[in-house]
């Protein structure tokens, strides 16, 4: 551990207030410093070019890549308060079991504290 203790701060960009199923929308604009609307149409773009629905993990992954975002696993059964605790520095996107979040320098970026949730994979840019 790096001594540095996560914390969790309410996030919703989401113009409506909504923050069921657009997730994947509020973490990425979040991580690139984007409006929602922005976030939302590079995504249907992005699905277009693909063919494919603009919150599958194909679609948001390619637009990721896009931006110069890697994609890499974490040990199991690593919760996100974990992964924030052990990453302070840098933005990060997680995919968790149908949920998706933003983790910048250690905070966890949510419309609810998703730290006990289990990452899947992850996503970060090199600074």
């Amino acid at each position: 551990m790096t001594g540095v203790n996560m914390r969790f701060e309410f996030y919703n960009e989401n113009p409506a207030g909504r923050n069921v199923g657009d997730c994947t929308v509020r973490a990425i604009s979040k991580a690139l410093g984007q409006s929602w609307d922005a976030t939302y149409w590079n995504l249907c773009i992005e699905g277009n070019l693909l063919k494919d629905m603009p919150s599958s993990n194909a679609v948001w992954g390619a637009y990721l890549r896009r931006q110069g975002f890697e994609r890499d696993i974490v040990r199991d059964d690593m919760s996100v308060a974990d992964f924030a605790t052990e990453n302070p520095h840098g933005t990060y996107i997680l995919a968790l079991s149908g949920h998706v979040v933003c983790v910048q320098d250690s905070i966890i970026y949510d419309t609810w504290d998703s730290g006990n949730e289990i990452v899947l994979y992850y996503w970060m840019k090199e600074d």
